[in-house]
């Protein structure tokens, strides 16, 4: 059975903007091996908008490495987008979802394959209220925001985590590897 990853930036105060953390090589690096070691990626309209600024990279590469080589990966891996507003994905390796998002995740986990990464603040929420992560890796930036988007803010019930491992990068970042503890 395919593990289902929720995978998500936030920093201390937990404020998910893409625009908050530190994207520096060494996290373009880590995100690169992440996508590259899965099979799928899920995304909501929103997010999945954000990631297609990497098609750009495709065409006109930014000589940065780290950069570049995120990507090819992000255009490889297959991505499921949940839109009811989105008429095309304008992506080759991306479809758009027929299901409902616990129909297609317990799908997708039936299927032989690589873990399915979950990269949307929205998806994550859902899929932890109805218990269907089975590991959270989140990375805590070393910044306090003081206002925006909370990850967190509409989980219904209380959710236990295990700690699995943790991984700090240099720009003071760390990865936090944790599981839910099902009842």
């Amino acid at each position: 059975m395919r593990k289902v990853i929720a995978a998500f930036n936030m920093t201390l105060d937990g404020v998910c903007d893409h625009t908050t953390g530190v994207a520096d090589e060494e996290l373009h690096q880590h995100y690169t091996k992440l996508i590259a070691n899965a099979g799928v990626i899920l995304y909501g309209r929103i997010t999945y908008q954000l990631m297609q600024f990497w098609q750009t990279l495709l065409q006109n590469p930014s000589g940065e490495k780290s950069m570049d080589d995120f990507a090819v990966s992000i255009d490889k891996i297959q991505k499921v987008v949940f839109s009811n507003t989105l008429p095309n994905t304008g992506w080759e390796s991306a479809t758009l979802a027929k299901r409902s998002l616990d129909n297609e995740v317990l799908e997708l986990k039936q299927q032989a394959g690589e873990s399915i990464l979950i990269g949307s603040r929205s998806l994550i929420i859902q899929l932890l209220n109805s218990n269907l992560i089975d590991e959270l890796q989140i990375c805590i930036h070393p910044v306090i925001e003081g206002k925006g988007l909370q990850l967190f803010d509409q989980i219904t019930g209380r959710i236990t985590l295990k700690l699995l491992q943790t991984k700090s990068l240099s720009s003071g970042a760390t990865v936090f590897y944790y599981e839910p503890i099902r009842a």
